[in-house]
C-alpha cells in the first residue's frame, strides 16, 4: 500500500510545487525585462529631449547635434547599447559610434514606425534565457504636435538573461528543498498512517495461522485506525472466546459421553449371553457402539490438537518419516500392501509428536484403502524453503469434487461408508500441522489413487 500511496503523494505535492514555482519563474522573468524596458524608456525620453533643438531645422545648430551625438557616443561607451535619432525619412541625424542604418522589416522597423504615430513603440515580447532576442525601445520626438524625429534604442539581452536565469536557478532549488521536505514529510506521513495497517496485516496472518492470542497494540496512527484496532481486538477475543467454549463442549461432551458409553456397552455385551449365539442384531448393536466409541475418541483427539500449541524444534523429517513407515509396514504386510519409504536425511521445523500422528492418520488411509498386491509409496524431498512428505497410494481415488471435501470433518466418500473409521483422521492431521506452520494437500495420483502431500517449514518458526 506504501508503494502506492506514496508515489500519489510526491505527484500530486510536485504539482502544487510546479503550480506555484512556473507562474513565480514567468513573473521573475517579466520583472527582469519590465525594469530593462523601463530604464531604457527613460533613456529615449532623455534622448528626445535633446535631440529636439538639434531637429529643428529653422533653428537647429550644429552645437546642437554635436552635443546629440557626444551624448549618443557616451551612452553606447558605458552601456554598449545603440542609440539613434532618426528623421522621418529614414535618415540618421545621430547615432552614435557605430553604422546604423534603419532595416526594411523586423523589430526596429516596427518599434520606428509606430512612433511615427506620435506615440510610444509598445514593449517588446518576453525575451527568455534561451533566447538571444534583443530589446527595441523607439520614442517620438515631437514639436508642435508633429513628429519630427524618432529616438531608437536596441539593447543586447545577455546580461538579462543571465539575471532571469540565476533567478530560476535559485527558485529551482528552492522549490527541490521544498520538494525534499516534502518527500521526507509523505514518508513520516505514509509511515504514520500506514503502520496501524501494517500491525493489523501482521496480526491478521497470525490469527489466521492459528496464534489467536496475538493482538493489535493500540498505539499509534489515525484516530479511525485506532479505533478499528479496538474493535479489532474486541472481535479477535470475542472468536476466541466463542472457539473456545466451541472446543471446550466437544472435550467435554467427548469425555461425558465415555463412561455411559462404555457402561452401555457393557450391558450389550451381558445382554449376549442371555441371546442365541451368533444373534446377527446384537452383533450390529455392538458393531455400532464400538463405532461410535471411536467417534468419541476422535472428537476429543480433534478438540486436544485445535487447542495444543505446537512444540517447534529442528527434526529430522526423513528419520521420523522412516520410522513411522516401519511401524506401519507390518499393518500393511498383513493386509498384503507394500508400504515402501524413500526418506533421505532433511530437517524442518516441526513438532515430532503432531507430526508423527498426523503421517499415522495419512498411512494409516492410504493402507486402509489401497487393495491386495498394491504399494504405497511415502517419500520424503527438501527444497530451499520447505520438507515434504508425499504418501501415494494406488487405490480407487476420489473424484474431482471429492477431492474438494476431502479433510472435512465426518466426510467420508460414499463408496467407503462401510470401511473402518469416522471420517475425522484426516481433520485432525491438518489440525496437527497448522499448529505448527505446515500445511496437507490432497491431488491425484497416476494412473489412480490419492496423493496426500504433507509440508513443514524449514525456517525457524515467527514469533
Amino acid at each position: 500500500m506504501r508503494t502506492r500511496l506514496l508515489p500519489l503523494l510526491i505527484v500530486l505535492m510536485a504539482a502544487v510545487l510546479l503550480a506555484l514555482g512556473v507562474p513565480l519563474a514567468v513573473s521573475l522573468a517579466s520583472a527582469q525585462q519590465q525594469k530593462v524596458v523601463v530604464d531604457r524608456i527613460d533613456d529615449t525620453a532623455y534622448f528626445a529631449a535633446i535631440a529636439r533643438p538639434a531637429a529643428d531645422v529653422a533653428t537647429g545648430s550644429r552645437d546642437d547635434l554635436r552635443i546629440l551625438s557626444r551624448e549618443l557616443d557616451s551612452y553606447y561607451d558605458v552601456y554598449g547599447i545603440r542609440a539613434g535619432v532618426f528623421l522621418p525619412t529614414d535618415t540618421p541625424l545621430a547615432k552614435g559610434r557605430t553604422t546604423w542604418f534603419l532595416p526594411r522589416t523586423g523589430e526596429v522597423r516596427d518599434a520606428f514606425e509606430e512612433s511615427l504615430l506620435s506615440r510610444r513603440s509598445h514593449d517588446p515580447k518576453q525575451v527568455w534565457p534561451w533566447q538571444r532576442g534583443r530589446l527595441v525601445v523607439a520614442s517620438p520626438v515631437i514639436r508642435d504636435g508633429d513628429v519630427v524625429a524618432v529616438v531608437v534604442t536596441d539593447s543586447p539581452t545577455g546580461q538579462m538573461r543571465s539575471r532571469i536565469l540565476e533567478g530560476w536557478l535559485i527558485i529551482g532549488a528552492g522549490l527541490t528543498a521544498a520538494m525534499l521536505v516534502a518527500v521526507g514529510a509523505a514518508l513520516r506521513l505514509t509511515g504514520w498512517v500506514l503502520r496501524p495497517v501494517r500491525v493489523l496485516d501482521t496480526t491478521t496472518h497470525a490469527i489466521a495461522s492459528g496464534r489467536l492470542k496475538s493482538r493489535v497494540a493500540v498505539a499509534s496512527g489515525p484516530p479511525e485506525l485506532r479505533r478499528l484496532a479496538r474493535s479489532f481486538n474486541e472481535m479477535a477475543d470475542n472468536v476466541e472466546d466463542v472457539l473456545e467454549q466451541q472446543r471446550a463442549f466437544v472435550a467435554d461432551a467427548s469425555h461425558q459421553l465415555r463412561n455411559p458409553l462404555a457402561a452401555l456397552l457393557l450391558r450389550i455385551e451381558l445382554l449376549a449371553f442371555e441371546l442365541p449365539e451368533g444373534n446377527q442384531e446384537i452383533a450390529s448393536v455392538q458393531a455400532e457402539g464400538k463405532r461410535l466409541a471411536e467417534v468419541l475418541d476422535d472428537l476429543l483427539d480433534l478438540a486436544l490438537a485445535e487447542h495444543t500449541e505446537a512444540d517447534l524444534r529442528l527434526t529430522d523429517v526423513g528419520a521420523l518419516a522412516a520410522e513411522r513407515v516401519a511401524a506401519w509396514a507390518p499393518t500393511a504386510e498383513a493386509k498384503g500392501v507394500r508400504l515402501v519409504g524413500d526418506c533421505p536425511p532433511t530437517t524442518a521445523w516441526a513438532d515430532p509428536v503432531a507430526l508423527s500422528s498426523a503421517l499415522d492418520a495419512v498411512i494409516d488411509n492410504a493402507v486402509k484403502f489401497t487393495p491386495k498386491d498394491e504399494r504405497v509409496d511415502v517419500t520424503v524431498t527438501s527444497n530451499g524453503g520447505a520438507s515434504t512428505i508425499v504418501v501415494a497410494d494406488h487405490g480407487p481415488g476420489l473424484a474431482d469434487e471429492e477431492l474438494a471435501r476431502i479433510g472435512d470433518r465426518f466426510w467420508r466418500s460414499g463408496r467407503h461408508q462401510n470401511i473402518k473409521g469416522s471420517g475425522l483422521g484426516l481433520s485432525i492431521s491438518r489440525a496437527l500441522l497448522a499448529a505448527g506452520e505446515g500445511s496437507i494437500s490432497y491431488g491425484r495420483n497416476e494412473p489412480h489413487g490419492l496423493r496426500v502431500t504433507v509440508t513443514v517449514p524449514r525456517s525457524a518458526p515467527t514469533q
